[in-house]
């Protein structure tokens, strides 16, 4: 079944797509940014920091990419 992007249930497809774009986009960004944060929080993990920011920087890279799908709404490609 092919949708199409110009009409409503095309649309409304766009707008929740994009809505869950975002919040798996800020969700994923601010555990990047709670693991790169986390020892002056006051929390401690039980893996080495190098590993800790790795996963951090992976973390903030991947929520900023989903936000990025999210703002440009590009999900019709032929």
């Amino acid at each position: 079944m092919r949708i199409d992007p110009e009409d409503s249930k095309g649309k409304n497809y766009i707008r929740r797509r994009s809505l869950m774009d975002y919040g798996r986009g800020v969700i994923i960004l601010g555990f990047g940014v709670f693991l790169a944060l986390a020892d002056r929080l006051g929390f401690e993990f039980t893996i080495a920091s190098s590993l800790r920011y790795a996963l951090a920087g992976l973390f903030i890279i991947y929520g900023a990419f989903r936000i990025y799908l999210g703002y440009k709404k590009n999900y019709f490609s032929e």
